[in-house]
């Protein structure tokens, strides 16, 4: 380690001050809130809101934040997820939505699951229109995910695998899905995994490993990676790790400095803890990996996100919980470490009581180089930023 750095990480945490952040309620009528996420709808190049909830597919302008119907009532039951990214390069994102949420039933696919595909109007602020798609049952969580230089997937996460009762029977499958030119064609699909019985949420990142991003799913059986590489996915090192050893719930994983990289969790699924894991993840064996406990107060925790919300070098991590714990809180915090060690943290309230949080994300959304976060409440039904003042 460069002796030069140390001084520099000494001043940074003697001067940070507490986190500062001004929440602002972009809309007070939100049903439920499954699930929010960030990405540039009219391409303006500002980052939108895009929010699955109950009933509607709905994105937010970023500016005035007027609130706009993506579609609506696809399916009997409730909508469930949405995914949005920039996957041909044109600065507008591409939208695929999960609806017919219906956990309860596993096997019948007419009955619970959707995946849909909204296909853009040249005006955004119109009605997308759905072309549905191919699905297994309990369609829970999606993303896209790089494949390659120009290539991406929907990746879909089912909440249990078909005809699984309580967590038992058959493996959830994984599915890949791969647009074509024309979205109203047959879309290839690939089966990533069906090794997990009770899954619960996923993210990726490029780790260098095979062509695009590596895949990290969260459920009962810990946490799996999944790579990408010649047209095949292909499961992460199988050694024995901490991560196998816990139920995760939510997950989210980060760079950092001389440590390798951070993997926070909520734990169990709906759980009451929050997690850090440090060491290799996905490229390496994990028989290195450190655990630590942040949190055990929450309860339905239901959403993570970590990034340096202070500017000072190190990562933070954010966590939500959806019902009052038995000090009858519920809300947001922010973990701080102590120092560039992440053996020790210190922890923030960013809402105490204001957010019964179902959905959590973070993004730069005024360009100020700083961390926002956004968030969804189930019971306190509202859509909320929280700017990041801190200095």
């Amino acid at each position: 380690m460069n002796l030069l750095i140390l001084p520099l990480f000494s001043l940074l945490f003697s001067a940070l001050e507490n986190p500062k952040f001004e929440s602002q309620i972009i809309d007070s009528n939100v049903s439920i809130g499954y699930g929010v996420v960030v990405g540039d709808v009219d391409g303006d190049g500002k980052p939108d809101l895009i929010l699955a909830d109950k009933k509607q597919f709905v994105w937010y302008r970023n500016g005035d934040w007027k609130r706009f119907v993506l579609a609506e009532n696809l399916t009997e039951f409730d909508n469930v997820c949405i995914a949005a990214r920039d996957i041909n390069g044109d600065g507008k994102v591409e939208i695929a939505v999960g609806a017919q949420w219906n956990p309860g039933e596993t096997s019948d696919e007419s009955q619970s699951g959707s995946v849909h595909y909204l296909i853009r109007p040249s005006d955004p602020t119109q009605l997308w229109t759905p072309v549905q798609l191919p699905h297994e049952p309990t369609v829970h969580r999606m993303y896209w995910v790089k494949t390659g230089a120009s290539n991406y997937q929907l990746v879909v996460l089912p909440l249990h695998g078909r005809g699984n009762k309580g967590g038992e029977g058959a493996g959830v499958k994984v599915i890949g899905y791969e647009k074509p030119t024309d979205p109203k064609s047959p879309w290839k699909t690939q089966l990533i995994d069906e090794s997990m019985h009770l899954t619960h949420n996923m993210t990726s990142k490029d780790l260098g490993v095979g062509d695009g991003e590596t895949i990290f799913i969260g459920g009962k059986e810990g946490v799996k990676s999944f790579s990408y590489q010649a047209g095949e996915w292909f499961a992460g090192p199988t050694e024995e790790s901490p991560l196998e050893h816990q139920s995760f719930g939510e997950l989210s994983l980060a760079d950092i400095y001389r440590n390798g990289m951070l993997l926070a969790g909520v734990e169990p699924m709906h759980g009451n803890q929050v997690t850090v894991y440090l060491g290799p993840f996905g490229k390496t064996e994990s028989t290195q990996i450190r655990r630590i406990v942040l949190d055990e107060s929450l309860k339905e925790g239901h959403g993570i996100a970590t990034g340096d919300f202070l500017g000072n070098g190190t990562i933070q991590i954010v966590a939500g919980w959806r019902s009052p714990n038995e000090a009858e809180e519920m809300g947001i915090k922010l973990y701080e470490p102590v120092d560039d060690s992440y053996s020790k943290f210190k922890t923030h309230w960013i809402d105490q009581g204001g957010m019964a949080t179902e959905s959590l994300t973070v993004a730069d959304l005024n360009g100020d180089g700083k961390l926002d976060i956004i968030a969804a409440g189930r019971s306190t039904n509202n859509l909320k930023i929280y700017w990041n003042r801190s200095e």
